[in-house]
Order: structure tokens, then C-alpha cells, then sequence
């Protein structure tokens, strides 16, 4: 088995053989872009796509799509996956029943432009499926349908019944399970790649093993230069604690995933899954699991959530308790599977902010921007955060320069080893809940209410 490596994406097409050019010394821009992943190479596009002539820099600390954007489940979903509630109350509900339209046409644009630009990235359009196995998961999971449909995306979702699920796919124990449509599969390192080259094609420049130390108005300092640009735009999702005077805006927390050899036909003709959909569970601590394109299964979930003082993991790299939870996962959920080998496990961090709400915005007054916190929803996410700055670096005053989610702040994280205790405490409260839950097969456990009422994620 393969562990790290950045993550299996890679080992399925190959990590890049050289790097870009780093930064030859002290820049100027028009705008600049610190971190090559999925927002800040959208966000790229998008300007040059507006302004071709506009002069657009990308500074990446190691190369484009390192981080999440190169690493995760390949759930492209064009779905709201935060608190409407927090959202209306600074601004109104038609404003959040806008965002929600907004996000759903992100699956499509990414679709669009991958055909216009050439890039094959494994696209295939299909739908999320939340299994419920216990009676709480069934419960909690006719509380989202309902909260779906007050919040807009009704017209995606629906229920299936225990037959309804056989007939696609063979989980054991199911009591029924929750569809939405409207998404997408992907093999995401070759869309990032895809995009990066892209990116290149309309103009922008893109500099690798380029570490920014700090930045301020007009200003970003990196270990190869300077540049300054008018407009600065972090982009930097769960990596943002490793840029100076920014350790408590958003918390890295960490992800895991796992990928099993290519299964055989006979394996596969009885798990069934020929629609190829996303699939989750209705558990507190839940997994995210994709059949690839070459017949493997990919299953992800939170392995060690959070590492002290918002430390990164190494080249992805997850622990091997963490691998032990996937593989359990993976055999609770296709027991067929448990006969084939582990081929690769790797991990990365996603952008938490204190609220556990995506963030847009620019400060007219510095120039500097920002996107992120996307909590584990940034494929078709960032598209939308990356038009938005776009939009916002060129001054323009659109439909989406006005969505709920842009310029909002909130607190900071709690210095440590506070924020390191609430996280850990979060997801052991989770972890009983979810336990207590399949013993006891009744209601939704109010452990979990209280684990996410720590961390402020409900």
C-alpha cells in the first residue's frame, strides 16, 4: 500500500515531473493570487477571461493543486453546505435562497469550461446518495430532506426506499437513503492540472516553490521576492495558518481517504453502483465515498481531525489509525470489497472557519481579498468564490458581488491549546453519538448536538 505521495489523484496520472519557475526576484501585478488550487486558479481565469490584458500572478508555495484542490473525494456538488440560518440573519432569506441557485449552475460552468479548455478530468455527471442504516440516521436524514426543501433544493431531492437503493447499489442494512441530483463525479488533481494549464493558456503567470511569508496592502513578501500588486487575493483555503498573522482564522481540519486496488467484474456485479454515485452516510461522523473511473473505491472521512497548533500533515501522509477507521468504513459498506487490498491512503486539511460558513470578500480600502472555509465542499464551491473575486478585484457591482456570503467575518479560533481540545472533544462526542446510535437504534443521540455546539458547527 502506498501512504502519502500527496494523494492517489496523482498517482493515477502522475505527480509533475518539474515545477514552474519560481519567483526570479521583485514583481509588480495588477493582481495578485497567493495559492495555485481550485479558487485561486478560478479566480485567474475568470480575470482573464474579463481583462486579458490585465496582468495576473499566482504564487504557490510547492505546485499547482498540492493542497485539497489536488487531494479530495471528487464530489463535485453544487450544493449549499452551511448554516442558511447564519446567513439570512445578516442578510435575508431571499439572499440565501440566491446563493443556493448560484451554487447549483457551478456544476454545470465547471462541466462547460472543461469541454471549451480541453481538460479531461474524468467529468461524470450523476448524484449524491446519504445512506441510513440505524433509525436516528433514518430520522436525522428526513430532517434534512425537509430543511433542504425549506432551503431551496427541493427540486433535487428525494427519498428512496430499502428497494428503491438495492435496486443501484448493495449497502448492507439500509433503511432508506437520500438523493440529490444535479452533481458530478470527478478525478480532481487532473482537473486542477487541467485548469493550471488553462490558466497559462489566457496569460496569467504561475510560480511554484514560491513560500509567501507575509503580505500586507499592496504588498506580498515571499523567500524569492517581493511583489506588489493593488489587488492582493488569498486563496489559501486550509493552508491559510501558515501565513503570518493568520494561525486563527481558519482551522485545517483534516481529511483522510482511502483507494482499494481495481475491483473485478464479479465484485462489482454484486455491489452493483452502475450509476456511479457519490455516496455518504447519515452517521454524525460521516464518510464520502466514489467508484472511480478505472473500478476502484474511494472512501474518505475526518482521521485525526486536527493537529495541535495547526500543524500540516507531511505530503499527505495519514496515520495508520486512521487508515485502520477507512478500512472498517469501506467493509461496513461494501463487504465485497474486504477480499480485494488497500492501494493507497492519503490525507489533506480543508478550511474551517469559527462558524463553519464559507467566506467571499475585498476590502476596497487595502485591496486585499479572500476565499475560503468552504468545509469540505470546495470542488464546485471555489468556482463560485472564484468568480466573485473576480468580479470584486475588477470593481464591478453583480449579482454575486451581493450573495450573502461575501465580506462576511467572523471571529477567530481560540488561541491553544483551547482550539485543539474543542476539535478533538467535537469529534469523540460525534463518535459516541454515532456508536449509541446503532446500539440503542432509536433517536438521534444529543451527544452529537453538543459536540457540534462546541465548536460552533450548528
Amino acid at each position: 500500500m502506498k501512504i502519502g505521495d500527496v494523494s492517489f489523484w496523482y498517482a493515477d496520472m502522475g505527480l509533475p515531473e518539474t515545477r514552474r519557475a519560481a519567483l526570479g526576484g521583485d514583481e509588480t501585478a495588477d493582481v495578485a493570487i497567493i495559492g495555485a488550487g481550485f479558487t485561486g486558479l478560478w479566480t485567474a481565469w475568470y480575470l482573464k477571461q474579463a481583462k486579458p490584458d490585465l496582468k495576473v500572478l499566482v504564487i504557490e508555495k510547492e505546485f499547482a493543486g498540492f493542497g485539497a484542490s489536488g487531494r479530495n473525494g471528487g464530489w463535485c456538488m453544487g450544493t449549499f453546505a452551511w448554516n442558511h440560518e447564519a446567513y439570512a440573519r445578516a442578510t435575508s432569506r431571499e439572499a440565501v435562497l440566491e446563493q443556493v441557485r448560484e451554487l447549483e449552475g457551478t456544476v454545470a460552468e465547471i462541466t462547460r469550461i472543461c469541454a471549451e479548455e480541453g481538460i479531461d478530468a474524468d467529468i461524470l455527471p450523476s448524484e449524491e446518495m446519504m445512506v441510513a442504516t440505524n433509525p436516528a440516521q433514518l430520522s436525522r436524514m428526513k430532517e434534512e430532506i425537509a430543511h433542504r426543501q425549506h432551503w431551496g433544493d427541493g427540486h433535487r431531492v428525494r427519498e428512496l426506499t430499502p428497494a428503491e437503493v438495492a435496486q443501484r447499489i448493495n449497502i448492507p442494512g439500509v433503511l432508506g437513503a437520500m438523493v440529490v441530483s444535479g452533481m458530478a463525479r470527478v478525478q480532481p488533481a487532473k482537473l486542477v492540472r487541467g485548469l493550471a494549464e488553462a490558466v497559462e493558456r489566457k496569460g496569467a503567470v504561475i510560480f511554484e516553490e514560491t513560500e509567501v511569508l507575509s503580505y500586507a496592502q499592496g504588498r506580498v513578501v515571499t523567500n524569492r521576492g517581493t511583489v506588489r500588486a493593488p489587488i492582493i487575493l488569498r486563496c489559501t483555503e486550509g493552508f491559510t495558518a501558515g501565513i503570518e498573522g493568520y494561525k486563527r482564522d481558519w482551522l485545517p481540519l483534516n481529511s483522510a481517504q482511502i483507494a482499494t486496488v481495481p475491483l473485478p467484474p464479479e465484485a462489482w456485479a454484486k455491489i452493483g453502483w452502475d450509476g456511479h454515485e457519490l455516496i455518504g452516510d447519515m452517521k454524525n461522523a460521516y464518510c464520502y465515498c466514489q467508484r472511480t473511473r478505472e473500478g476502484r473505491i474511494t472512501v474518505g472521512a475526518r482521521g485525526v481531525p486536527y493537529k495541535y497548533a495547526s500543524q500540516m500533515d507531511k505530503n499527505g501522509a495519514p496515520d495508520a489509525e486512521t487508515i485502520r477507521r477507512l478500512t472498517a468504513i469501506l467493509h461496513e459498506h461494501f463487504p465485497e470489497a474486504a477480499k480485494y487490498p488497500i492501494d493507497h491512503a492519503w490525507c489533506g486539511v480543508i478550511g474551517v472557519p469559527r462558524d463553519w460558513c464559507a467566506t467571499v470578500g475585498l476590502d476596497r480600502a487595502t485591496g486585499l481579498g479572500w476565499a475560503g472555509g468552504y468545509v469540505g465542499v470546495g470542488v464546485s464551491t471555489s468556482n463560485l468564490a472564484g468568480r466573485t473575486l473576480a468580479d470584486l478585484a475588477l470593481g464591478r457591482d453583480t449579482a454575486i458581488t451581493r450573495l450573502p456570503w461575501v465580506n462576511r467575518r467572523v471571529r477567530q479560533w481560540e488561541p491553544e491549546p483551547f482550539r485543539w481540545l474543542g476539535v478533538h472533544l467535537m469529534y469523540r462526542l460525534l463518535g459516541i453519538a454515532d456508536r449509541r446510535e446503532a446500539q440503542l437504534r432509536g433517536k438521534p443521540s444529543r451527544f452529537a448536538a453538543l459536540g457540534n455546539w462546541i465548536t460552533g458547527r450548528h
